[in-house]
């Protein structure tokens, strides 16, 4: 870690080594919890806990900031833990293995984290500063931004006084963020009866891998690879022409990420085992010629294997199979409003078949809330059709623009001071935190912005480190710059 911590500046890169060495998976952040808390006491300021496990740090303003606005500083504690097929890694006992290459900080094998670590290590950097000047800070770490946004839903009105937010989790560094779509995740589940497996019938293995993956709302609008509609459109080609049946299927894995591999186990008649093997090698043919841009690494293998002990029925099977193809993935509808931006979308992340039951996950975005119901309905009604049971849960709201925001004035005057040119002012199609902090806190006044990161939610996840010392450089310069209260 010594060539991270040595990276400038020093006081921002010290404080993501720190953090990245605490195991932090959503829904698993008693670690990183304890770990803010023990580095606010340390520090000698003011430490709660609220209810949900958000942690919240207090520090005064420096002399002579007293008269500015409060302000809440705001990143979340939790990352996306993803990793490679072959990358051997424990995330609930290990800290991330970060390498410098070129610009770039990455992990091995892994995410990195930089979502929204960054924007952690940066409040800390502030937190412990002594030569900062900042009016009074309300640093505000949310947990379980990742995977339901729970810690931004259960905070409370009242615990916060500041009256300007600061997100730091927006991954351009030449971005300001003042909007970002909502969310709902779809779930379809139904069971099916098992069956024995034929005689004269031959056990395959498919593998789709190799896949890019990536922030299912930043990426979606990237063509990339779903390994979950790649894998089904194998099998839908297997079943139409050869009989294939399915025994089991593990594709795709969080419900924010694009899925990059999918497994399945299948059976055929033996009749049908040369001319099986030649028939998808012209549809993985045909496939790799669709991605050959956008997913030059993909890899699709059929590989004989033993003949597992059961097989899904065929009825079950054939609606299944027709409801995935159908399920609408990537982009359904762009801003009439912003452009090149993303207004709806659906990314078809989890499926598992397995042991007389199906399970299919999907997170439909949108910032426009009817229009994120339309989708979700959509696909609502392609898998009741198909006798699945759906249930729509963790929905949260959009952040709705607003152009006249007395801090986007200020960041804007100060990010064009800074670089001689205007910053671009944008919504993104990701979930942001300040939607659902609004409802109750409606009269704040917030902002996102953050360095350059690519590539978050997979294992090509990577920062900027010229980028993180833009970034630094501009929160520093709008910590001296907060409008009087």
């Amino acid at each position: 870690m010594s060539e991270i911590k040595n990276l400038q500046p020093q006081s921002v890169w010290k404080n993501f080594a720190a953090l990245n060495e605490v195991p932090r998976a959503s829904k698993k952040e008693e670690r990183v919890i304890a770990f803010m808390q023990a580095f606010g006491a340390n520090l000698g300021l003011e430490t709660l806990i609220d209810a949900v496990g958000n942690v919240i740090i207090k520090k005064p303003a420096t002399p002579g900031m007293e008269n500015r606005q409060t302000i809440v500083m705001q990143s979340h504690l939790d990352m996306v833990h993803q990793k490679n097929g072959d990358t051997v890694f424990d995330f609930d006992t290990q800290g991330i293995e970060m390498y410098v290459d070129s610009d770039w900080v990455r992990a091995k094998g892994t995410t990195l984290g930089a979502d929204n670590g960054m924007g952690v290590a940066a409040i800390m950097a502030v937190l412990e500063s002594k030569d900062i000047q900042h009016p009074a800070i309300e640093a505000l770490f949310t947990i379980d931004e990742e995977t339901g946004m729970t810690g931004a839903m259960g905070l409370k009105g009242g615990l916060l006084e500041g009256t300007i937010l600061l997100n730091l989790d927006t991954e351009e560094d030449d971005e300001i963020d003042i909007g970002c779509a909502g969310g709902v995740d779809v779930t379809a589940v139904r069971a099916y009866e098992v069956e024995d497996v034929p005689e004269n019938s031959v056990g395959y293995a498919i593998t789709v891998k190799g896949l890019n993956g990536g922030h299912s709302g930043m990426d979606i609008d990237k063509g990339l690879g779903n390994a979950n509609k790649i894998m089904n459109r194998l099998l839908f080609g297997g079943f139409e022409s050869f009989g294939l049946q399915v025994a089991e299927i593990d594709g795709g894995s969080l419900r924010n990420a694009i899925p990059r591999e999918s497994n399945a186990k299948v059976i055929i008649s033996a009749i049908f085992d040369e001319v099986f093997v030649f028939d998808m090698q012209q549809v993985i043919k045909d496939i790799k010629a669709e991605y050959k841009t956008t997913e030059p690494n993909l890899q699709i293998l059929i590989e004989k294997t033993n003949l597992p002990a059961h097989v899904m029925d065929l009825g079950v099977q054939e609606g299944f199979i027709r409801a995935v193809y159908a399920a609408h993935n990537g982009v359904y509808r762009m801003s009439a409003d912003m452009e090149n931006l993303v207004e709806t979308s659906n990314n078809v992340a989890r499926i598992i078949v397995k042991e007389g039951k199906i399970h299919i996950g999907c997170l439909t975005r949108s910032s426009v809330e009817s229009s994120k119901f339309d989708l979700a309905n959509a696909l609502r009604s392609t898998f009741e059709l198909a006798g699945f049971e759906v249930t729509f849960s963790g929905s949260y709201p959009g952040w709705t623009p607003n152009v006249n925001s007395p801090i986007l004035s200020v960041l804007k005057e100060l990010y064009t001071k800074l670089h001689g040119n205007e910053p671009h002012v944008v919504a993104c199609h990701a979930g942001l935190e300040c939607g659902i902090l609004g409802t109750n806190y409606p009269e704040m006044d917030m902002i996102s912005f953050g360095p350059t990161i690519k590539g978050a939610h997979s294992p090509d996840e990577r920062v900027s480190i010229t980028s993180v010392q833009k970034f630094w450089a501009y929160l520093v310069e709008i910590l001296k710059n907060i409008p009087l209260k």
